[in-house]
């Protein structure tokens, strides 16, 4: 891959990469520093990049493993010599539409923040066929050779997350439906 095309792909899928970096490291600085390691770390590895094939799932795969290996080593650090993380208080990105009322808008803005924080509270094995599945839109295949597992474990994982996410948030299901 050229970097006129690599160009081309920061383009065409910089937005969903960037998107899915803010869902890994729940943190603006961690999410701009997670996108642009993804993307030198695409450079370098541009020869291993194939056009024809999705470069978008490769993408998304380079930020999974640079992440993993970040968490990996904070954890070890951690071990040697515990220090305690600077937290970022982000709101999320609020979307006005005329065609709601204010409580309507409060209303869908609060169960999308129990969706989200449900969504973070899911094991680890389980948050990340869930975030690629439902927020990259990437089909079970994909997924299985981003995470480098069997695509019936995709399946398996899905399934257990929404049960999960279907117990803890059948309040709100609740409240909505009744």
């Amino acid at each position: 891959m050229t970097n006129t095309e690599l160009e081309a792909c920061i383009a065409e899928y910089g937005t969903a990469i960037y998107s899915f970096c803010r869902q890994l490291t729940q943190n603006t600085q961690e999410a701009d520093d997670l996108y642009q390691d993804t993307f030198l770390k695409a450079m370098e590895l541009s020869s291993k990049i194939n056009q024809t094939q999705n470069p978008k799932s490769y993408l998304l795969s380079i930020a999974l493993r640079l992440w993993k290996n970040k968490k990996r080593k904070y954890a070890w650090r951690m071990r040697i010599a515990p220090m305690h993380p600077l937290s970022e208080n982000t709101g999320e990105d609020k979307e006005t539409s005329p065609e709601f009322s204010p409580e309507d808008q409060l209303i869908k803005q609060e169960e999308s923040t129990f969706v989200q924080q449900a969504v973070r509270r899911l094991p680890e094995r389980l948050k990340m066929p869930v975030l690629l599945y439902y927020m990259e839109d990437l089909p079970v295949a994909e997924i299985a050779s981003v995470l480098k597992i069997p695509a019936g474990t995709v399946k398996s994982r899905l399934y257990q997350a929404r049960n999960l996410l279907k117990k803890e948030l059948e309040v709100i299901l609740d409240e909505k439906t009744g």
